[in-house]
């Protein structure tokens, strides 16, 4: 995978030697805060800061006169995106955000009465309603119950079959912070000739995931998780042998070859992923994601998803030890960035204002609470959540 070569100074592949704490110097919220809340919301890089103050100065004092190294902003977002999955940038659309990406797939595919759709019954609403909405064109969805936060495969397997279209699926579960295999979600989909669409906003920008050999057919994520970038930008992965497939939606002046010349009305479309972006861009949160993403993919998703792992595992060894029960499942291979526990006989929520007033952010979920460290997080921060919540 590209984001795993590619290296600003020695050592980012070797997760035991990068430099950490140089990232968490470019994270202003470490200053005031233990930040463990990733999986809600990510704070911005100081990069991504900057560039979004020098184009609110640029914007208000210039208006659009510097338009053309906006778009080459944007552009480079796309580029970093391309090389967050180890494809070309002809296969990234830039999007608002992971719904976006879903509904490309929703509204494009050319179903027919009796089709099916495969989900679980804990995705996110984003992975579902999307699919939902297919029923009164007589579209069966197929929503499998999960235990333990991860649903049996055997189950999963039973549900695909010959008129299964899509399988729809998060690549990390939000509630459970299970991980799934994605080499073997594709495998089933592909055996019974589905597309397979990842909701990957809860492990893109930590976790690898290099499409030139997980053949994953639609990717959907928003950007202001796990890839530090601010609310209203996302990116979709589009394998290119589905550009065609998938009908476009929401059509602009962006969607078509020549897009500059608004004197030239002929609906040829273009021959990459940027078909589906239709009208005028957020420019801003794309420049900004940019530049977080060039910080993520100069470290490497390889260092970047160990030392992740590395601080889950402290965390769980720490919390037990302080009498938590963690819930989460780690089996090998299957951990993840988010982390749920319970203090016996504490609320969740109490103990959620109690971390905060101590300038420690984590989130309730579902009677449970659940941290979700990044990368730049360090031992230090998890001596502090520990001293907090026992």
């Amino acid at each position: 995978m590209a984001s795993q070569n590619s290296t600003p100074h020695d050592g980012y592949c070797d997760p035991p030697r990068a430099d950490w704490a140089a990232f968490r110097r470019l994270m202003p919220v470490a200053r005031r805060w233990v930040y463990l809340d990733h999986a809600a919301i990510g704070p911005l890089p100081e990069p991504a800061r900057a560039v979004l103050a020098d184009w609110v100065e640029d914007a208000s004092a210039n208006g659009g006169a510097h338009w053309p190294d906006w778009n080459r902003g944007v552009e480079a977002c796309r580029i970093e995106a391309a090389r967050l999955f180890g494809c070309k940038p002809d296969e990234i659309a830039l999007l608002g955000n992971t719904a976006q990406g879903l509904n490309l797939v929703a509204e494009g595919f050319p179903w027919q009465p009796g089709d099916n759709v495969v989900t679980l019954a804990d995705e996110f609403p984003t992975n579902q309603y999307p699919w939902m909405n297919l029923t009164d064109r007589g579209v069966e969805v197929r929503r499998l119950p999960t235990e333990g936060g991860r649903v049996d495969g055997g189950r999963l397997a039973r549900a695909v079959d010959s008129r299964t279209r899509v399988l729809a699926i998060s690549w990390i579960s939000y509630l459970s912070g299970w991980r799934y295999d994605v080499d073997e979600l594709a495998a089933l989909a592909h055996r019974h000739g589905a597309m397979l669409v990842l909701d990957a906003i809860q492990g893109l920008g930590v976790f690898p995931l290099d499409v030139a050999q997980t053949p994953v057919d639609v990717v959907a994520a928003g950007g202001y998780k796990w890839m530090l970038g601010p609310e209203g930008v996302g990116i979709c992965y589009v394998r290119r042998e589905h550009l065609d497939r998938l009908r476009p939606m929401g059509l602009g002046w962006h969607s078509v070859v020549h897009a500059q010349d608004f004197s030239r009305i002929e609906l040829d479309l273009r021959r990459e992923a940027a078909r589906y972006e239709g009208g005028s861009a957020n420019i801003p949160g794309m420049i900004a994601l940019g530049k977080s993403l060039k910080l993520l993919n100069d470290y490497g998703a390889a260092a970047l998803s160990a030392r992740v792992v590395e601080l889950t595992d402290l965390a769980c060894r720490r919390l037990r030890e302080a009498g938590a029960v963690v819930v989460t499942d780690r089996q090998p291979g299957h951990e993840s960035g988010i982390v749920l526990f319970e203090m016996p006989g504490r609320d969740s929520e109490e103990l959620a204002r109690h971390c905060l007033d101590r300038r420690i952010i984590l989130r309730p979920r579902g009677g449970r609470l659940r941290i979700s460290p990044h990368a730049y997080n360090n031992e230090e921060d998890i001596d502090r959540l520990v001293e907090a919540i026992a």
